[in-house]
């Protein structure tokens, strides 16, 4: 097959809609945001875990004004990769940030995808923690293979189906949450025992984790019908109805359950906030609705980061072997992305997974900002407030996080710089033996 033909066949302009984008970008976020992070942001900082979310909401506002501005400028099915590259040429830099993005949301998928295991799970009455949770993970991530195997509109409207059936009925889950609850005050004063700032920060990152489905929506630049303006607002969007819905389910959540009671039904919190409050009917309600929030939530990150690392490739900045499968390059990082992503969720726990994912995801937000910083604010219009504004808090969330997980789960922190290194090292010496000839003004 003729290579530019494929390229044609996978990124048809205009192909995907606003609605479509909009729907991709939440489809990850609320997946991941409210049905397992609430609990473990509430054993990092007790019940101060709804003012979180909210301070994550307002650190991710300023995140995404980079994002915004990019792709304005460069509207690209390679989002984020392409936007490194603008800022730091084909260098080891822009290929060791993009992997690190890539990496963090194939672990989302994987962290959805064993989300999806414990809410259904709830159904029966299982063990959360049985070896059916990386069960059923794996057979939702196989599931969202075939789907994306798929024209880009099959995909488009299965993710724009289950994101309004999802909001709708997470938002009725809030307000019918808060209705019926003896009372609607939360008591920020009920802490964990070690509760601390650094538990707090911590806490925001992980809420950070709950936003960041937004920048699935910049790999749709090539896709989207009037890119330059609708990447942005679609991304705008996107984040200001998670911040709705997030602080809306969080006090319903805080209403119905002790702190007790969050912290120990962590993976799965939402449905035990419903049993109390509307009984065992409830209760199915919200294992459905979280079924089909984590299943679009994959759906939406499988399409966006499988192009992600297809462009990669295309840019000759990481290594790629066909191994033998039939058709184009990016049906093959279709497949690399599932494989990594069945490993993550048969290796890892929800939390441990949380913690690589939101790691890697600042360091690589530190760069983009950094990178428009140095390079290309003028080119782009950036103003120097926001982006230092950016990066001054990334940095003080991740040093809160990375303080909390030194103590509490060292290992993750060790898994982390490990894979670091290791990609490091990898990037170094394939680039080194694939020298890349320069286009133009690059920077390193």
């Amino acid at each position: 097959m003729n290579k530019n033909e494929d390229r044609t066949q996978h990124y048809r302009k205009d192909s995907l809609t606003l609605l479509g984008a909009v729907a991709l970008g939440t489809g990850v976020m609320i997946g991941a945001g409210i049905f397992a992070l609430t609990g473990q942001m509430a054993q990092m900082t007790g019940s101060l875990f709804p003012l979180a979310f909210l301070s994550a909401a307002v650190i991710v506002s300023f995140s995404a004004y980079s994002y915004v501005k990019m792709s304005n400028a460069y509207p690209s099915a390679g989002g984020i990769a392409m936007y490194l590259k603008k800022a730091y040429g084909s260098t080891v830099t822009t290929a060791f940030y993009s992997l690190l993005m890539y990496f963090s949301m194939v672990i989302a998928q994987s962290f959805l995808a064993r989300t999806f295991g414990a809410y259904t799970l709830q159904l029966f009455d299982i063990d959360d923690t049985s070896l059916l949770v990386p069960t059923l993970g794996v057979g939702l991530l196989l599931v969202a293979f075939l789907i994306n195997l798929s024209a880009n509109r099959m995909i488009e409207g299965v993710a724009s189906v289950i994101g309004f059936i999802k909001i709708g009925g997470i938002v009725l889950f809030g307000v019918v949450g808060v209705m019926v609850a003896d009372t609607v005050e939360v008591n920020f004063s009920t802490a964990v025992p070690d509760a601390s700032m650094a538990g707090f920060l911590g806490a925001t990152a992980l809420g950070i984790l709950a936003f960041k489905g937004f920048t699935t929506i910049t790999n749709s630049g090539s896709e989207l019908k009037d890119s330059k303006r609708n990447v942005g607002r679609a991304i705008m969007i996107s984040i200001a109805l998670c911040v709705v819905i997030y602080t809306l389910v969080g006090f319903a959540v805080a209403s119905n359950l002790s702190l007790q009671e969050i912290i120990e039904t962590r993976d799965y919190s939402l449905a035990a906030a419903a049993r109390p409050a509307l009984g065992e009917y409830a209760v199915w309600f919200t294992v459905v609705l979280a079924m089909l929030a984590t299943a679009g939530g994959i759906i939406a990150s499988i399409f966006a980061v499988s192009r992600m690392l297809a462009m990669l490739t295309e840019m000759k900045l990481v290594p790629h072997s066909h191994f033998g499968m039939p058709g184009s390059i990016q049906k093959h990082t279709l497949v690399y992305t599932i494989v990594f992503g069945l490993l993550l969720t048969i290796l890892f726990d929800v939390t441990r997974i949380a913690a690589l994912g939101i790691i890697f995801y600042l360091i690589m937000d530190i760069a983009i900002h950094w990178g428009i910083l140095r390079y290309l604010r003028h080119e782009i219009g950036a103003r120097l407030v926001f982006l230092i504004a950016a990066i001054i808090l990334d940095l003080i969330v991740l040093a809160g996080f990375v303080w909390i997980k030194i103590f509490s789960d060292p290992l993750v922190v060790g898994v982390a710089g490990a894979v670091m290194l290791a990609i490091l090292i990898m990037e170094a010496l394939f680039l080194r033996q694939n020298p890349i000839v320069p286009e133009g003004h690059k920077h390193g």
